[in-house]
């Protein structure tokens, strides 16, 4: 018997040993790179891979994908997937797994950090007493008890900041595009200038959505109360950094704390180029939202489970792109997994292949989502080779994986 070649697995972006670890349980041949690739780089790198890990700089584009000639799946090991053409991938049959909660709490505690360093002025103080300066003021120093935190975007970060905001005895307002549950006492807010000339402190949560590139400029920041502070922790392209700075240096606002920026560089090391730099009332840290030891393992964990779970067993639950479907495994059965185009009659046609092969099906479940059909049919072994090349000639095919 020929021996099956082993998965190749590409991991950048210095994703946690957890995550190889947990890949190499399957026999997997895992590399993992400590940087980012760019289109190019990524493009010369990724034949014959079948399994992709990144984070948030790597852009997997179309042109990338296309060049993906054995890839099956890609995990986000991050929360947001705008980095990934995903209607590129589904097209080729390619999943894509992310870990929207994993991160959470890192995120929002850093949120918090910020939240009181900057209101009690510590990060202006540390400088001084770093210079030799003794400044024991209590001028421009608050407590945040009793302030009101805005925040844009009340997804899983936005609601527990806000949970956690008003145990520290905060009001919260909240503004989002969807409609969204208030939880605790939060205020939501009819638009977003209500929003802004309310709060005390103001911090994004938004996706990076092409839509949302350039979301908060200077008008709005001309709307926010004099003397509030500003918060991104979600993505740099959200945020017009030169308005930032504006409202900083003009002293419209008192303080920013910024973790995300337009262009960021590869890795560590490498310089970093900001129109924020130099100024003292302003927190910069280098994309950590979500890099404590805690959530990064956390993410290697599920993520790379998630991805070794599609290529042995073909299970799409939690997948970004793709219908989820969960098909407990019957020992000594073959595993088809078959992507289509959501048309009409599929599943009618599958089951007509197989019968006429007199091919029994043992195990069968299929769901559809937008454009796409998976279907997951386990079968007896022992059957033609016809069966795989007819379902493969399917007008409607977009993937045939055989499996076990």
């Amino acid at each position: 018997m020929t021996e099956q070649p082993k998965v190749r697995v590409l991991l950048l972006e210095s994703i946690h040993p957890d995550a190889v670890s947990r890949l190499e349980e399957d026999g997997f041949q895992v590399e993992s790179l400590r940087n980012a690739l760019d289109e190019v780089e990524l493009i010369e790198r990724i034949s014959g891979v079948n399994l992709l890990g990144i984070r948030s700089k790597t852009q997997v584009t179309a042109k990338v994908l296309e060049a993906a000639d054995k890839l099956v799946g890609i995990g986000a090991f991050c929360i947001g997937t705008d980095q990934i053409d995903l209607a590129a991938a589904s097209a080729g049959g390619v999943a894509v797994f992310n870990a929207p909660f994993s991160n959470t709490r890192s995120v929002v505690e850093l949120a918090i950090a910020e939240i009181i360093s900057l209101t009690r002025r510590l990060t202006e103080k540390n400088t001084l007493m770093h210079a030799g300066v003794w400044d024991k003021s209590a001028d421009g120093a608050h407590e945040i008890r009793g302030r009101r935190l805005g925040i844009i975007g009340y997804g899983n970060i936005g609601t527990q900041l806000s949970v956690l905001a008003e145990n520290l005895g905060m009001s919260v307002s909240f503004y989002d595009t969807s409609d969204k549950l208030a939880l605790s006492n939060a205020h939501r807010c009819a638009s977003l200038d209500e929003l802004l000339e309310s709060s005390d402190i103001v911090t994004m949560h938004v996706d990076g959505r092409p839509g949302n590139a350039g979301f908060f400029g200077a008008e709005q920041f001309a709307k926010m109360r004099p003397g509030s502070l500003f918060l991104n922790l979600s993505r740099g392209i959200v945020v017009d950094h030169l308005a930032l700075r504006d409202a900083l240096k003009s002293g419209r606002l008192a303080g920013a704390a910024v973790d995300v920026f337009p262009t960021e560089p590869k890795g560590r090391g490498d310089e970093f180029l900001s129109e924020l730099r130099g100024l003292p009332n302003v927190i910069l840290t280098p994309h950590i939202g979500g890099s404590t030891e805690e959530a990064q393992s956390d993410i290697g964990g599920f993520v790379a489970n998630k991805l070794a779970k599609f290529v042995t067993e073909g299970n799409t639950s939690l997948s970004v792109n793709l219908p989820g479907v969960t098909l407990p495994e019957l020992p000594g059965m073959h595993r088809i997994v078959h992507m289509h185009k959501n048309t009409p009659g599929v599943l009618a046609q599958v089951n007509r292949i197989l019968a006429d092969h007199h091919v029994n099906v043992e195990g069968q479940m299929l769901s559809t989502r937008g454009e796409y059909g998976y279907l997951i049919t386990d079968i007896a072994r022992g059957y033609p080779d016809e069966v795989l090349d007819q379902l493969r000639d399917m007008e409607q095919t977009v993937r045939l994986r055989v499996l076990n």
